[in-house]
């Protein structure tokens, strides 16, 4: 039904090229779009571990000193902790790591993104697959020699330039497959990411606990373990991508009516990024993700400050508790961690759903709204101790920092057209990068400097709590000023031709099909990226009883 057209010339292309070409994946009548949510899935499950990668830190700061870590002398430049072999890293420098991790993701998507929607999702995800287990595979290497240096090119650098483009390769295409669901569809992918912790962290520990002897802790052995495992499902959700015929939609009267209310316009991305609503929405992401990256990251000293004793029923402060009291309200607040990595997924889900049903302005305008009005009364409920709700307001807030980056990518289809909704959204992921920095800085820094004016630990996050709420209100703000696009920013009908590829569909070609019946590789599709999410959610929920408890 799709063919190339031969009117188009094109220069020499390679055998690979050839068979990760676009036009090889589009799908043939009767193909069953739910083939193509598991394949995002098994993708973003992998890359999601980046999340969960701190359960390294510890184990990597003892690699030579064991359970007494051989401190670095202080005379040692920083330059020279990036090649000594002589002495144990330190947990501060490791977070570096992390903080590439993010900043590459976003400057990848934002420069690869036009090639995405040029060669397709299983040519980019094939890259992010080379990337992400090959820096993983370097980090194994670097953790082996000692080199910090390695490290951070491994997993930092080129594990994030794999995890930028492993993101943005299945979003365009669920949006493509799913115009009547757009934001369950980016919720069903993103949710993985935002899930991949919850598999990769318990994974690690027991890899670590598998491979660990009497001469090291199993971690280098445990992440090349990972490599392998990652590259392995990563290859089978990328084969498993296809996109639709250009012209295609769902069959069904309830399909077709959700799609002719949305018509929309198709906007280059060339142009997109230059309008006032794209700057709008990228203050929207921005502002929402800073106010729940920087809780995320501090959400278990901050339970642990402010509650402190009531946390195990004692009318204690922080500085009255001792070493073993402080250990039992550390696994406490690791429980309370996972928890909320859970509402992180789940939120994405749900309120990428919920946009489908209110629209995606309106969605937004929720978020900010309940996450203001939640961070607002927070220090009212710290001061009272009330345990049970802070946890729940905590849980509401995460869940809608993980909704907002599941819903973004329908909202700029609904603004910007489906089209090059792939390299808009790895534009706009800067706004990730950039709050990525701003969350950790704003909260770590008030904090501390709350504690150098000498503020009890209860009371330390009061200033942080009031100045998310104004950055939310401003997010509220953005949200209600973007209006739709000016059809002066339309792409023409030769700039939709080139932007399509290189094929065109036959004018008796099927523009609709009802999908054949379930078939068992859509059973194991979902069965093989159900049983680790759900497992992973399993073992999460089982640490967090012990909170309530």
């Amino acid at each position: 039904m799709v063919q190339i057209n031969e009117n188009i010339a094109t220069p020499p292309v390679s055998s690979l090229s050839r068979f990760f070409a676009k036009s090889r994946i589009i799908a043939k009548p009767g193909f069953n779009r739910w083939l193509v949510p598991p394949a995002a899935l098994a993708v973003h499950l992998c890359i999601g571990m980046a999340y969960g990668f701190s359960v390294y830190w510890l184990p990597m700061s003892h690699l030579i000193g064991g359970s007494a870590p051989l401190q670095c002398p202080p005379e040692i430049s920083f330059w020279q902790q990036l090649f000594t072999r002589q002495c144990d890293w330190k947990i501060s420098m490791l977070g570096w790591t992390y903080t590439l991790f993010f900043v590459f993701l976003g400057c990848s998507a934002a420069l690869w993104g036009s090639w995405l929607e040029k060669v397709g999702p299983r040519l980019v995800s094939f890259v992010a697959t080379l990337c992400w287990c090959g820096g993983l595979l370097l980090s194994a290497i670097a953790i082996y020699f000692h080199q910090l240096w390695l490290l951070w090119l491994g997993a930092g650098v080129i594990g994030g330039i794999g995890l930028g483009l492993g993101y943005i390769s299945p979003v365009s295409t669920l949006l493509r497959w799913f115009p009547d669901k757009r934001g369950m569809a980016a919720g069903m992918a993103i949710m993985g990411f935002g899930g991949g912790a919850l598999v990769g962290a318990p994974l690690a520990n027991w890899l670590m606990n598998f491979f660990a002897d009497g001469q090291g802790n199993g971690v280098w052995q445990s992440i090349l373990a990972l490599s392998a495992i990652y590259a392995l499902f990563m290859l089978c959700g990328t084969f498993g991508y296809r996109l639709p015929p250009m012209g295609w939609h769902p069959s069904g009267e309830k399909a077709q009516k959700v799609i002719n209310s949305n018509p929309g316009i198709q906007v280059h991305v060339s142009v997109a990024w230059r309008t006032p609503q794209f700057w709008l929405l990228w203050l929207v992401l921005w502002l929402n993700v800073t106010a729940g990256i920087g809780i995320l990251g501090m959400a278990s000293p901050m339970l642990q400050e402010i509650f402190a004793g009531k946390l195990l029923s004692l009318d204690l402060s922080w500085q009255a508790l001792n070493g073993e009291q402080l250990k039992r309200i550390a696994t406490v607040a690791a429980g309370f961690t996972g928890l909320l990595s859970l509402f992180n997924i789940l939120g994405r889900f749900f309120w990428a759903s919920v946009s489908d049903m209110c629209g995606r302005k309106v969605t937004f305008a929720l978020i900010f709204f309940l996450g203001a009005l939640l961070y607002g009364t927070l220090p009212l409920i710290n001061h009272g101790g009330y345990v049970a709700l802070f946890v729940c307001a905590l849980c509401v807030i995460i869940s809608m920092y993980g909704g907002g980056f599941a819903t973004i990518p329908a909202y700029l289809a609904d603004v910007f057209g489906s089209q090059m909704v792939g390299a808009i959204h790895g534009r706009l992921l800067t706004a990730w990068s950039a709050a990525g920095i701003s969350g950790p800085v704003l909260v770590n820094y008030l904090r501390e400097y709350q504690l150098a004016q000498g503020v009890d630990p209860a009371r330390i996050y009061d200033i942080t709590l009031l100045v998310l709420t104004g950055l939310l209100i401003i997010g509220f703000i953005c949200n209600q000023l973007v209006r739709p696009i000016p059809p002066k920013y339309a792409m023409t009908a030769e700039q939709q031709q080139q932007a399509k590829g290189l094929y065109t569909i036959n004018k008796d070609a099927l523009l609709t099909w009802h999908p054949k019946p379930a078939t068992p590789l859509l059973t194991l599709s979902w069965i093989a990226v159900g049983v680790p999410l759900l497992w992973g959610m399993g073992t999460t929920l089982q640490q967090a009883v012990k909170f309530f408890m």
